[in-house]
């Protein structure tokens, strides 16, 4: 299997275990130094270690109690990059439906995941997952 397919594997197991709300598979999956990267001006947005992801991974399970239902419609990679268009679907647990749009642009180093950016519509993600509210 190429790097390129593996790279592919990987992304989609993260997938699985992003639908399952499995925080320790999910942490697991980055490298030591390893990062998510939260794009946009919102509450959750910015770069998180793995260490900090561990903290908070797991919480989509408490945001989201039936779960987020994510759909990968396009993936397309190259070297160590793959790139995924997709979207999510799910009722949060102040019981506003959450629906939304993202690009995510994974990098893998050695089968380890060195970094993520997530792209999404902050807007959405402001009025269901943070009530509103802004960063000042």
């Amino acid at each position: 299997m190429s790097s390129v397919d593996e790279n592919k594997r990987l992304t989609r197991i993260f997938f699985e275990a992003m639908q399952r709300g499995d925080g320790d598979a999910i942490a697991d999956a980055y490298a030591e130094d390893g990062r998510v990267v939260t794009m946009g001006n919102t509450l959750i947005s910015g770069s998180r270690s793995k260490e900090e992801i561990r903290g908070f991974a797991g919480g989509v399970l408490e945001a989201f109690p039936d779960g987020l239902l994510f759909t990968v419609l396009n993936m397309t990679a190259e070297h160590d990059r793959v790139a995924v268009e997709a979207t999510s679907t799910g009722t949060h647990a102040s019981g506003q439906a959450y629906s939304n749009h993202y690009h995510f642009l994974f990098t893998w180093r050695d089968g380890q995941l060195l970094e993520l950016k997530e792209f999404m519509d902050t807007e959405h993600a402001t009025d269901v997952l943070c009530g509103g509210a802004r960063p000042n």
